[in-house]
């Protein structure tokens, strides 16, 4: 009896395709490349083995490669009436995922970690900034996470894979001191596992050590492919310490290399993200205003996102179209938004719109209208989603408008809300 690296039962006579097949999960969970491959190998040794389908269409799913995933998904059904009752919630469990219906999803991953708490690729969905929690819209999103994870500890207890996405989840909702050990522990147990490399460039950056952070990430991302997962979004931690050591013109260049459009290989959504957030937040720093990049930023938002979709890359859109000036777009987008929210369909609620309409303002020069928009919802900039780093492109932008307003009490009061956490912010130099 065939059995995986967590010691369930995978329906295979082949041992080609279990070993291929464990090779593909764990890729697929260390977020390095080489998930789809394993998983294809292990469908070519044994056609018929229904949990290859499935990762084969999860892994399909985080390339934004949506058709193919929901076939994958379809195959993985069809393949699986056979298997055992564990192998049935799998299928089922992930392609609901893979479909899309996050509310279904989270059910049907719920039910099934009740008495398979340790099958590892139907709780990777739910974890992570950029997952059906993280994207949920809810304002206990860190805590929700967590309180998920926390039970499910004892069953993983020194999987390298679980205490990376535990320590990371705790280090969302309830600092960097809660979460780092376990992020410590997971790269000491796998040391090129991706997720734990950003979860401590993530334990880096909430505890302001610019320094050992951009050290850390520039040894680790040798080696490490250009087209998997996490080169693009590991290269933009890196510009974001080099940001804070005032190292302007490395942050540029790692841009360059990196992260604009067209030079990385990362998914649409997260690209879009890492590039207009950079720009942005050099900019704030002190960097001087490329039209250029901006109009290239902007073109690869309207090309990759013709509508609105996802919250924060709704809201990146915003960025991109502000700082690019192109006010017509940035005005329909804004109209979306409110009609969605007005209807209901915005997971992120008003917050949202308000964030696009004040980032517009902010890049027009007026201060003013831009807080008059952002402290209100400076609350609830979580339910946009991303981490608490990335959403600082939203707080630094307010704070930066209060220092050019001349309100340094109302800046002084909002950097006092960050509690156990000290990155670097805009300062003066960036008025």
């Amino acid at each position: 009896m065939a059995l995986d690296r967590y010691g369930l039962v995978a329906s295979t006579a082949s041992a080609l395709a279990r070993d291929a097949y464990v090779e593909g999960v764990d890729c697929l969970l260390s977020a390095n490349a080489g998930a789809e491959a394993g998983f294809g190998r292990a469908i070519a040794a044994d056609p018929g083995f229904a949990l290859a389908h499935i990762g084969r269409a999860r892994s399909l799913q985080l390339q934004a490669r949506v058709a193919e995933g929901r076939e994958a998904a379809g195959r993985a059904r069809e393949l699986v009436a056979g298997g055992t009752a564990r192998e049935r919630g799998h299928v089922e469990a992930l392609a609901i995922a893979v479909e899309g219906d996050a509310a279904r999803a989270l059910a049907a991953i719920a039910e099934h970690l009740i008495e398979f708490p340790r099958d590892a690729m139907v709780l990777s969905p739910a974890t992570g900034v950029y997952g059906l929690i993280g994207f949920s819209g809810r304002q206990d999103r860190n805590e929700a996470l967590a309180a998920l994870l926390d039970p499910l500890a004892g069953a993983y207890g020194e999987d390298w894979w679980f205490l990376g996405a535990h320590g990371f989840a705790l280090t969302e909702a309830r600092g960097w001191v809660a979460g780092a050990p376990l992020v410590e522990r997971s790269l000491a147990l796998s040391p090129r596992n991706a997720h734990g490399a950003h979860a401590w460039a993530h334990v880096l950056y909430e505890r302001g050590d610019e320094a050992d952070g951009a050290a850390f990430v520039d040894a680790w991302l040798p080696g490490y492919p250009r087209e998997a997962q996490l080169h693009c979004h590991l290269s933009w931690h890196l510009a974001l310490f080099e940001l804070a050591r005032g190292r302007l013109d490395r942050a540029s260049q790692i841009y360059l290399e990196s992260i604009r459009p067209g030079v990385a290989l990362s998914p649409a959504m997260p690209a879009l993200a890492d590039c207009a957030s950079l720009l942005w937040r050099s900019e704030l720093a002190g960097a001087e205003h490329r039209a250029d990049h901006w109009k290239e930023v902007a073109a690869f938002a309207a090309r990759s996102f013709p509508r609105i979709g996802i919250g924060f890359g709704d809201a990146h859109c915003a960025v991109a179209y502000a700082a690019a000036g192109e006010r017509e777009a940035l005005e329909r987008w804004i109209a979306e938004l409110r009609i969605a929210d007005d209807q209901g369909r915005l997971a992120s609620g008003s917050a949202l719109p308000m964030v696009a309409e004040a980032l517009g303002a902010f890049a027009r020069g007026d201060h003013e209208e831009a807080i008059r928009l952002l402290a209100p919802a400076a609350d609830r900039f979580v339910r946009i989603g991303g981490s608490r780093a990335q959403r600082d492109l939203f707080e630094n932008t307010l704070l930066a408008a209060y220092w050019r307003s001349g309100r340094g009490a109302a800046a002084a009061g909002l950097l006092e809300r960050r509690l156990d956490r000290c990155p670097t912010v805009p300062g003066p130099r960036g008025t």
